[in-house]
């Protein structure tokens, strides 16, 4: 049975309230650790993450079986490999031979003294087990724990910042006849694993000749698409029937050989399953690049896939100058005058001023605020309008021609002041992208959003932690001056 964390005291034990994290770093890593350390000891806050973990990791299993590895021990790992954006076998490392981390785990000890060891597959498993639900109540117990650490008053209002980012999808470049590469390049795969089950399997002797020849003539496409010359359009027709050709006559085999495939288990029977998923991506790849480049049509936005493997993905033009296309999910963030997250919401085909009354509704049941500033992005006059009847200071510069109330309302000193604390959110934005929220390495929309959300967390953790290291430096500091003048 799975515990939440029970630190036995044994020869060579260091225990995790003696650990102590370098007051002179600056590295994130001791600045999440002391972080992880404070919530720890503290008992309200201990208790709130290993309830929430508890109801995600244990709900529903039996109190008996072997032990799986402690609740602590995932959310540090969670935690650690989002803040230093690490990959799993990185983070297996640390885990293994870095003391700190080992510390504040709880599994370290003296030399000489017996080694717990952690394999890459159990952290994987393990850290895969959470979810987004999950995470964002995690995240609201660390907002809580954080507005503790920067003494935060009860009665005192938030000051917030709201603004967008576009978080990228792990997916190349897509275009109609390198996704129709992807899609027959999977079902070769899919057919290659039957063949390595079952060796009575007949018809497909030249599976690598397709392979070949498929990459072959896609890559002639690509070659004659990008480049100049005469007859141009000539070539590039002649090249995309050739292609179309080849792949047509692969779909054609599939229909007929995969109704004869075997199906003997629920291995054969996923396989099955991602086969036909990709043969329906083929024909629809057959009918985009046809219609695209022999027919001559323009094919409309909402036809268009960007990717095969992760189909959540969006195509995301925010109008910068580089990159001008973002291939990923927006991501909205809302951080308070600590520098706290304490909303963000992954943006489903919404734009910016999509979100603004959902936002707001789920912040004003939480908390009070005073100000609240965006930027144009945000612009609608029935979003300014809700909001100015439950806060006091809304900035939300206009998009637009301005009349002269406005004019007059955007010039003044208290509006002015605080859209340009504003742009505090764009560093915080910077120090997200640079932990690793710039592009998702896990793979489906579930695995998407859980990143994010740990990403979050590992943020407010790393901020909670490089105050509670300044405090100590303080009070150290003022410690010769206190015992001279006692």
């Amino acid at each position: 049975m799975r515990k939440r964390f029970e630190q036995q005291l044994s020869l060579g034990q260091i225990l995790i309230e003696d650990v102590q994290i370098r007051l002179k770093s600056r590295d994130s890593i001791d600045e999440l650790m002391a972080a992880l350390q404070k919530v720890f000891l503290t008992p309200s806050y201990n208790e709130q993450i290993f309830e929430i973990l508890e109801s995600k990791i244990n709900k529903g299993k039996k109190k008996t079986g072997r032990p799986g590895m402690d609740l602590w021990h995932i959310f540090v790992l969670a935690q650690l490999r989002l803040c230093i954006n690490a990959s799993y076998d990185r983070l297996c490392h640390m885990a293994n031979n870095d003391k700190t981390v080992r510390t504040i785990m709880g599994v370290e000890k003296e030399s000489g003294y017996d080694y717990k060891e952690f394999d890459y597959q159990n952290i994987y498993d393990n850290l895969t087990l959470l979810d987004d639900q999950t995470v964002r109540q995690l995240n609201e117990v660390i907002v809580g724990f954080g507005h503790e650490v920067f003494k935060k008053k009860e009665e005192a209002a938030l000051r917030l910042k709201t603004d967008s980012f576009v978080v990228e999808s792990n997916v190349h470049f897509p275009t109609d006849y390198n996704l129709l590469w992807d899609c027959s390049r999977k079902c070769l795969d899919m057919v290659v694993k039957f063949l390595n089950k079952y060796d009575y399997i007949k018809g497909w002797r030249k599976i690598g000749n397709w392979r070949s020849e498929l990459k072959g003539l896609m890559r002639e496409f690509g070659k004659v698409n990008s480049s100049g010359g005469k007859n141009k359009d000539q070539r590039i027709k002649h090249a995309a029937t050739a292609y179309l050709t080849k792949t047509k006559i692969l779909l054609n085999k599939l229909e007929n050989e995969a109704p004869k495939l075997p199906l003997k288990d629920t291995k054969d029977l996923s396989v099955h399953l991602v086969l036909e998923e990709f043969m329906l991506l083929m024909k629809k790849h057959i009918d985009l690049l046809e219609r695209r480049v022999l027919n001559g049509e323009q094919i409309p936005h909402s036809e268009k896939l960007f990717s095969v493997f992760e189909h959540y993905t969006e195509w995301v033009n925010k109008g910068k100058l580089s990159p001008n296309v973002e291939l990923g999910k927006k991501l909205g963030i809302t951080t308070d005058q600590y520098n706290l997250i304490v909303d963000y919401q992954v943006m489903d085909h919404e734009q910016d001023r999509d979100i603004i009354i959902g936002l707001a509704d789920r912040l004003l049941k939480k908390w009070m605020i005073d100000s609240w500033s965006f930027d144009k992005g945000y612009w609608n006059k029935d979003n300014k309008a809700i909001l100015s009847l439950e806060i006091a200071k809304v900035i939300m510069p206009k998009l637009g021609k301005r009349n002269q109330q406005e004019t007059e309302q955007e010039h003044s000193i208290g509006f002015k002041r605080l859209k340009n604390k504003h742009s505090a959110i764009e560093s915080n934005i910077n120090e997200l992208e640079h932990r690793g929220l710039d592009k998702c390495p896990d793979r489906s929309y579930h695995h998407f959003k859980t990143y994010i959300g740990l990403g979050v967390c590992a943020y407010n953790l790393k901020k909670i932690g490089r105050a509670i290291l300044e405090a100590k430096r303080v009070e150290l500091k003022a410690r010769p001056a206190l015992l001279k003048a006692a």
